[in-house]
Formats: structure tokens, C-alpha cells, sequence
């Protein structure tokens, strides 16, 4: 080793000692040749570095300090050193070290690539896999573009180590020595195997990346492919709720047609799901070919998705199934309906009248026998055996129906067979030969009856005033005032006693034996109840559909009057509404009373609320005569009357419910006639009772709407109480008398009408048209809070004074009969006794002061009533008086009226007795009469103007 300055080569050599791979026994140290450094000089500068920093150089090793070459050939021979030496080596140390550096170089670069190579492989294995389809992507896209990126540096790591092996080769052929060919093929196996090394690494990296790629891009379909299933599976749950929300069962054929076509809509949008779910699922199965690593979760999600699809296929089909043997079960339902309901309309357009002669019953006969052989096929099951054949779709509603529909059926025939029985009996008759024989005397005036109809006119009902605009006389006993000769007659159709041996059995009054049993004469009187029902309801039904529903029917719509489009309403009112009540209820009320005749109050009780129909019927019942005299002469009625085969127009029909209306109480009297028990007795009064109150209330509101001229709200009065026409006398005691007043006796006729909270005087008058039809003119009205009467007036027990504000107005009122005056005066009564109580609640506690009297009327005036009249042009106030001592004329007798009218009976023939009137304003209504402030003087109703005089503030002296 040589060095010109060996104190720099000193650290050089400590290096070398601690990298050799091999251990150090020898250094041999050749000293420089130069001036300084002579080796003749003991004392050199080598020497004394060498010896000062001997202590420094520290070596486990001997060091010989050589002072020539020649030295050193002693130690290494010649044929080892270089040619710097003068040796025979040829040596080029700068390519000795570049081609060094280069292997070097190379094994270090592989060994980079191996640890990139491997943590790139560790970070792919610790990746964690997202959630989203997108994230994936980008994931396999880094990935992928990361793996180009090494294969690159491998690719350029490969072609340098082939670079260098190719110059080793090119050293070696240039080398003749074999020990430094040796060396040459030393460094070329260390290049082959570190390119070997690369190579496997190779090999290993794209194996490992070819999983990785595979295992994200296979992910990356499962997780679509779930994503696919879920969102199938979703409109696969969405369809088996659909499915589930369309009825097993519709409640009439029409709803269940619609169910139908909703499931069939369904089943073509469940198709065309489940055949994108098929697609889904040959997806699965060609993931699953390809041997994707989730085989059996994508098996078992294709098994779920045909699960699917197998339930919804399923429970279509049997949807499909059930609701056509419901349609199938509520077309035979519907067609028993029908048959009844034809039935029902045979049964009430056969005239009876038809039936007295052998022909008519024969042709009536036959048209039952026709009406029997279109009977349905629900008439051949019984209703178990029906429920046995629909046992799999049958429901509580389904069973419901059918058991209404057998109910109905078995009705239907029993009616039917009725009929049919009775039309037998008339076509069997024989007819005699004609003989000779003597006259025949007179007939017994008891047999007569048997031909007279049902509710003759010794019950109290005249039946001719019920075809009068308002059915005005309901209440049994009542006629009317005034009739004309013209008027036109109602005709009853059906004669329930003169044919009533031939349809419903023996007649109790012709039948001795039934006036001796009670039980038997109430049974009668109640099968002539369920019967007249039964006919009436066929009846309503007939007018519904004969009349009503034709109306709609656009084949009759241009013999429809265009009066009449749209009135349908108007012109029947609510039939509908009182048809569904007795056909639906009372009915079969009345025929579960059958047994028990005495138990028919509780069902006119249980029904009372039900019976108002009845008021709402009676007050259209004008505006409907109306509208019927607009347009009765209509081809429409003519084809109508002309199907149903009816004798009478639809106005005798119309009058139908105000008819039946007044029979029910005299059947119910008749009841109560014959019961025995006590309890049943009380049942039936109070049902007799209730009836007659509906038939009071009917009355008194048909009385109402004919009121005219009333400028307010009739129903702010109140109810109406009592209404009734009387002779009425006025009396004026403080304003100016006439010579007139002091020589009039001639009453005027009013109508009286009696609410919760006012009396209204009217005065009737008739129209001048074909029937004659009353209303009534308003002329006064009064508040019963400022109202009192005295019950007696000497002279006529049938009189009794009606006044207010201490006698000032005074109105002596005639009634008919002294029975009237005493149920007026009893509900007079009742209502001041009311207002008393009203205005006691109402009223504020007064100031008090040392004459109660002396408070000025304005705040002593209170309302008369809760709904206080509004709007009423004629009522007037009238001045409180100051006191009662302004007033020296009253009598003694007059100032007793303050006394408690809450003590007080209405004796007829006991001393003069008043009603008090509260110390309050008075408001007098005066309407449409000329009754001024200096002109109060009763007139007669000769001098009575039809045209009301301007309205004059009363003015008192």
C-alpha cells in the first residue's frame, strides 16, 4: 500500500480494519521517497507523525514500516502487485472501481425494489374495503396505477442488471489471466442471481396483485350485486303489500270487479318486477360460476329473490281465486236481491181491485208462476249449504249478507206463496148456473161493514182534507172549515176489510168468537198491522222505482219536463228516507211482535226519534203539490202510471205517508182497547200518546209555514205550543175611544199560534185556486214575557182575556168549546210560568229604591226570550207607566193579578182571576193592519184592508 502522506492514509486504514470481512494480521507501511522524507534522516517528519500519533493509530495488529519497494517484495511477491510497484500485475484501479460501484450499485437497487415491493404488498393486505361502489373504484384505480408504476421500476431495474452483465462479459473475453477471469465470473454470478432475485420478486408481485385485483373487482360486483338485491327486494316487499292491501272479499259485486282489476293491474306491474328479478338472479348464478369468493351468500340471496317471486305468484293466484268466487257468491246475492226486489214491485203493482174477477186473478197468477221461474240460484241452497261452498272465503260481512239475503228470500216466498194462496182461491171459484129466485131483503148494515174500508170516517179521520196543499187536520176529529164542491176525492187502494177473509184470515169484528178472546182480536189487529206495513212499504217502493228512479233513466229524459230535471227532491221529498225506515227497521220490528201484539208500544217508543222523518215529508209536502199541479199533465207521469199499471196518478201515492201516519193511532187505540195487562197498557198510552204528539206537531207545523207577512225568523219563537182559531174583541183602555169601538160587537176571526216565547194572532184566508188552500195573514205578535191572562170573563165561560202592561191592550179571546179554552189556558200557563223563571235567571239584581217603580224603562227593559225576535217589522215599544197609582180606574179585582201564577189552576166558573205580566217595557206587534196611535179601535174583518197601512208609533196619554 502506498501513500505519500500516511497520516492521512491512517483513518483510511482504521475504516479498512473495521469493514474488512476478514481479520488483519499484517500492515506493511511503504514509506515515501522524497526530500523531506529522506531515509537517511532518522529524524523525519514520517517518522515523527508516525511515532506522535502511534497512540492515535491505534491497531491489534503489528505494523512494519517498509523503506522501499525492495522491502516489500519480501513480504508480497511480484507477480501479485501492480505495475505502480514495479510488479508484472497490469491494473486499472479506475475501472476496477466504477465496474465495483456499478454491482454494488445494482445489489443495493434490488434491494430498494424488494422493500418497496413488499410494503406495497402489505399496505394492499391492510387496506380496508369501503361500503360504496364508488369509493371502491377509485380504490382498484390508485391501486392499479400504483402496480404500473412498480412494474416500470422493475422493468428499468431488469434492463441495468442486464446492461451490467453485459459488460462483465465483455471484461472477461478481454482478460487472459485465468485468476482474473475467475474474479470476472465471480461479479457475473452475483449479477445473474441478484437479477434472478428481481425476476421471482417479479413473478411473486404480479401473482399478489392479480388476487388483490381480483378480490376488489369481485368485491366491487358483490357490492353492486347487494345493492341490485336490496332495491329488488324492496319492490318485491312493496308488491306482497300491495298484494295484501287489495280485499280478499268486496261487500257488492262492483267493488269486487274493482278489486279485481286492481290485482290484475298489480299482477301485469309484478311481472314485469319479477322478470328483472330473474335477471338479477342469472347474474348470481354467473358470479357464482366464476368462482367468486362469496359464492354462497350470492346462492343464498338468488334463493331469496326466487322466494320472492314464488310467494307474490302465489298469493296473486289465490287473491285471483278468492275474489272471483266472491263475485261469483255476490252476483247470486244480487240476483236473489233483485228477484226480491222485482218481487216486491209484482206484489205492489197487482191491483186488488184486478183480483174480484176469475181472469185477473188467473193473469195475476201467472205472473207470480213467471216471477217463481226466474228464482235464482241462491234459492236452491240453503243458506249451510251456501256457507259450505264459500266455507273458504266466507267473512262476517259475507255470512251477514247471506243470512239477510236468505231472511229476504224466505219473506219474498212466504209473501209470494201468500198471494199466490189467495190468487188460487179467486181463480178456483165456480161459477153457478143462473137460478131463479126470490129478492133478496136488504143486507144487514153489519155486513155492509165488512165492505167499508179500513179507516172509515167514524175513526175521526177524513181522508179527503189530507189531499188539501197541507194536511192541516191530521189530529183525528178535526175537518175542515171550508171544502170546495170540486175537490177531488182520494181513492184508497187497498180495502184491507173487505178483502181481508181472502188475504190475512177470519175479521174479527164479523167473528163472534173473536170478540169473546181478546188475545185473538189483538192478534188480528196486529196482523193487520204487519200487513197494511207490508202493503205500504210495496207502496213506497213502487213510487221509488216506478217514479223516482225513472227519472234518471235517459231513455225518459225528453218526456222530462225541464221543470222537474234536478227536483227530484221537491217533488217526493224524502220517501227514500221513510222507505229505508220501514222496510229496515219498523218492519221487522212489527213482525217480531208478531206473537206479542202487546210489546208493539216499546217498538213505537224504541222508534219515536225515527218518526220525524214524518215533519220533514209534511212540510215540503206543499212545496211538492206545487211543482206537481206545474207539471201533472207530463207525458213522463202518464208512461210511468202506464208501466206500473197504477189507476191512480202519483199524487194520490205522494199522499201515502200522511195517510199511514194517521192510521197508526188508531191501531194503537184499538190495542189498547183489547190489552189486558197493565204494563203493556202503559206501554201502549204512551206510544198512543208520543203518536198523537208527532201528529200535533205535524199539524201545528204545517199550520206555521203557511204563515205570510211575518217580516223574521219564525224558529227564533220557539217550538210551536198550540195554534187554533178564535173570536177575538180588543180593548184599548188608554188611547182615544171611538163612537165606532163603543157600537162594535162583532168579533174578529184570528188564528192563534202559541210558541215558546211569542203569540202570534193571524188572520186565515184562502187562496183563490182549484183546492182552496188556507194560509194565514200575520197580523200581531206578542211577547209572553210581557203577556197575562185573566181565566174568566163574565158572560161566557167559553172567554178568557188576554192583556199586558197593566191591562192597557186587552184581547178577549172566544174559544170553540170550553175543552179548548181550558188546554189553552193550561199551556199559557206553563210558558209564563217558563219566562217567570227565564227572566228571574237572566235579570240583574235592581237598585234599590223607595218606589221600585219610579226606574226609568230603559233599564227595566230585558229580553223577552234566549232567541229573541229579530227582524219583525211590526213589533212596536210601548212606554212602561210611571205607576200603578197613575191609574185610578183599576180596580181592585185588577191589581189581584200580581198574585203567583205558579199557585194558580185554571178554573173555568171560579171568580175573575188574572196571570201577572212582569214590570218590564212592553213591544206590541201590530202588522200589517191599520192600527195607529190615534185610530185603535177594533174592526171587523169586512172593514179589514188586504193592504197593510204604514205603521204609527203608539203614543199613550
Amino acid at each position: 500500500m502506498a501513500e505519500f502522506n500516511p497520516l492521512r492514509g491512517f483513518p483510511r486504514l482504521r475504516r479498512a480494519a473495521t469493514s474488512f470481512p476478514g481479520n488483519l494480521h499484517l500492515v506493511l507501511v511503504l514509506r515515501p521517497t522524497s526530500l523531506l522524507n529522506s531515509p537517511h534522516s532518522p529524524s523525519s517528519s514520517t517518522d515523527l507523525g508516525f511515532r506522535f500519533s502511534q497512540s492515535d493509530f491505534l491497531l491489534k495488529m503489528p505494523v512494519v514500516m517498509l523503506r522501499s519497494v525492495g522491502d516489500l517484495l519480501r513480504y508480497i511477491d511480484e507477480n501479485h502487485l501492480t505495475s505502480d510497484f514495479t510488479a508484472k500485475v497490469e491494473y486499472c484501479q479506475s475501472d476496477w472501481i466504477v465496474l465495483r460501484t456499478s454491482i454494488e450499485t445494482f445489489a443495493v437497487t434490488v434491494k430498494e425494489i424488494a422493500q418497496l415491493l413488499q410494503g406495497f404488498g402489505a399496505e394492499l393486505s391492510e387496506t380496508e374495503l369501503p361500503d360504496e361502489a364508488n369509493a371502491i373504484e377509485f380504490l382498484l384505480h390508485s391501486h392499479t396505477h400504483r402496480y404500473r408504476q412498480m412494474k416500470d421500476d422493475i422493468r428499468s431495474v431488469l434492463k441495468e442488471g442486464r446492461l451490467l452483465l453485459s459488460n462483465l462479459e465483455t471484461v472477461k473475453a478481454s482478460k487472459r489471466d485465468e485468476e482474473e477471469e475467475k474474479e470476472i465470473q465471480a461479479d457475473m454470478d452475483t449479477v445473474q442471481r441478484l437479477l434472478a432475485q428481481l425476476r421471482d420478486m417479479e413473478e411473486a408481485f404480479d401473482g399478489f396483485f392479480e388476487k388483490h385485483h381480483l378480490k376488489l373487482q369481485q368485491y366491487l360486483q358483490l357490492l353492486r350485486y347487494e345493492i341490485s338485491f336490496q332495491e329488488m327486494e324492496e319492490v318485491l316487499e312493496r308488491l306482497i303489500a300491495q298484494e295484501k292491501a287489495i280485499g280478499c272479499v268486496g261487500a257488492t259485486v262492483v267493488q269486487t270487479e274493482q278489486l279485481l282489476k286492481e290485482l290484475e293491474t298489480m299482477d301485469k306491474h309484478a311481472e314485469e318486477e319479477m322478470a328483472r328479478a330473474q335477471v338479477l338472479i342469472l347474474h348470481g348464478h354467473q358470479l357464482a360460476a366464476n368462482h367468486h369468493y362469496a359464492l354462497v351468500l350470492i346462492i343464498q340471496r338468488c334463493n331469496e329473490l326466487r322466494h320472492h317471486c314464488d310467494v307474490i305468484t302465489s298469493a296473486i293466484r289465490t287473491k285471483r281465486a278468492s275474489l272471483t268466487r266472491a263475485r261469483d257468491l255476490l252476483h247470486r246475492l244480487e240476483e236473489a236481491l233483485h228477484w226480491c226486489d222485482e218481487g216486491a214491485y209484482l206484489l205492489a203493482s197487482q191491483m186488488v181491485d184486478k183480483f174480484q174477477t176469475r181472469e185477473g186473478a188467473q193473469e195475476a197468477l201467472q205472473y207470480l208462476r213467471c216471477h217463481q221461474k226466474r228464482a235464482p240460484s241462491a234459492l236452491k241452497n240453503s243458506q249451510d249449504t251456501l256457507s259450505l261452498e264459500f266455507e273458504a272465503i266466507l267473512t262476517p260481512q259475507l255470512q251477514s249478507q247471506i243470512t239477510m239475503v236468505t231472511e229476504k228470500l224466505t219473506s219474498m216466498q212466504s209473501m209470494i206463496r201468500n198471494r199466490e194462496q189467495c190468487l188460487r182461491k179467486l181463480a178456483d171459484v165456480q161459477v153457478r148456473p143462473i137460478q131463479l129466485v126470490a129478492p133478496r131483503p136488504e143486507p144487514d148494515q153489519t155486513l155492509q161493514s165488512c165492505k167499508s174500508p179500513l179507516f172509515s170516517p167514524k175513526h175521526g179521520v177524513d181522508f179527503n182534507v189530507l189531499n188539501s196543499r197541507f194536511s192541516f187536520d191530521l189530529l183525528p176529529g178535526k175537518r175542515a172549515a171550508r171544502r170546495n164542491n170540486n175537490q177531488r176525492k182520494i181513492e184508497v187502494m187497498h180495502d184491507y176489510q173487505g178483502n181481508h177473509s181472502c188475504l190475512y184470515g177470519s175479521n174479527p169484528e164479523t167473528d163472534p168468537e173473536a170478540e169473546d178472546n181478546p188475545e185473538q182480536v189483538t192478534r188480528h189487529i196486529m196482523k193487520e198491522l204487519i200487513a197494511t206495513e207490508r202493503i205500504y212499504v210495496d207502496e213506497l217502493l213502487s213510487v221509488l222505482l216506478g217514479y223516482r228512479a225513472e227519472m234518471e233513466d235517459p231513455s225518459m229524459s225528453n218526456l222530462l219536463p225541464s221543470a222537474l230535471r234536478s227536483q227530484k227532491d221537491v217533488l217526493f221529498g224524502n220517501m227514500p228516507e221513510i222507505y229505508q225506515f220501514h222496510s229496515r227497521i219498523f218492519l221487522q220490528d212489527l213482525q217480531g211482535c208478531l206473537e206479542t201484539p202487546e210489546r208493539v208500544g216499546a217498538c213505537f217508543l224504541q222508534r219515536k226519534e225515527k218518526f220525524q222523518v214524518y215533519e220533514r215529508y209534511c212540510q215540503n209536502k206543499p212545496h211538492s203539490d206545487l211543482l206537481w199541479r206545474q207539471c201533472s199533465d207530463s207525458p213522463f207521469f202518464q208512461e210511468c202510471q202506464k208501466k206500473l199499471d197504477h189507476k191512480l196518478g202519483l199524487d194520490s201515492y205522494l199522499l201515502k205517508p200522511v195517510q199511514r201516519l194517521t192510521k197508526y193511532q188508531l191501531l194503537l187505540k184499538e190495542l189498547l182497547k183489547h190489552c189486558t195487562e197493565e204494563r203493556y197498557r202503559c206501554e201502549l198510552q204512551e206510544a198512543l200518546d208520543a203518536m198523537l204528539e208527532l201528529l200535533k206537531s205535524v199539524n201545528d207545523s204545517m199550520h206555521q209555514i203557511a204563515i205570510t207577512g211575518y217580516q223574521g225568523d219564525l224558529g227564533q219563537l220557539g217550538r210551536v205550543v198550540m195554534q187554533g182559531g178564535f173570536s177575538v174583541w180588543i180593548s184599548h183602555k188608554r188611547a182615544a175611544v171611538r163612537m165606532k169601538e163603543l157600537a162594535r160587537f162583532k168579533p174578529m176571526q184570528r188564528h192563534l199560534f202559541l210558541y215558546e216565547h211569542a203569540l202570534l194572532f193571524c188572520k186565515r184566508r184562502n187562496e183563490d185556486n182549484h183546492d182552496r188552500t188556507p194560509f194565514y195573514s200575520f197580523k200581531s205578535c206578542l211577547r209572553m214575557s210581557s203577556v197575562g191572562i185573566t181565566e174568566t170573563v163574565k158572560g161566557d165561560v167559553k172567554k178568557f182575556e188576554i192583556w199586558y202592561n197593566g191591562r192597557e191592550v186587552v184581547y178577549i179571546v172566544q174559544a170553540p168549546t170550553v175543552e179548548v179554552k181550558v188546554a189553552w189556558l193550561t199551556e199559557i200557563r206553563k210558558v209564563l210560568t217558563n219566562q217567570q223563571k227565564l227572566l228571574q235567571d237572566e235579570a240583574p239584581p235592581l237598585p234599590h229604591s223607595d218606589n221600585p217603580l219610579s226606574v226609568s224603562a230603559s233599564e227595566m227593559c230585558v229580553s223577552w226570550g234566549r232567541p229573541s225576535v229579530g227582524g219583525c217589522s211590526a213589533c212596536l215599544p210601548v212606554p212602561h207607566s210611571s205607576s200603578t197609582a197613575s191609574h185610578p180606574h183599576m180596580s181592585r179585582e185588577e191589581e189581584s193579578i200580581h198574585s203567583s201564577p205558579a199557585h194558580s189552576d185554571p178554573v173555568v166558573h171560579s171568580p175573575r182571576r188574572s196571570w201577572p205580566v212582569p214590570a218590564h217595557s212592553v213591544a206590541i206587534c201590530e202588522g200589517l193592519e191599520d192600527w195607529g196611535a190615534t185610530d185603535l179601535s177594533n174592526q171587523s174583518d169586512s172593514e179589514e184592508e188586504d193592504q197593510p197601512a204604514p205603521l204609527v208609533r203608539f203614543c199613550y196619554l
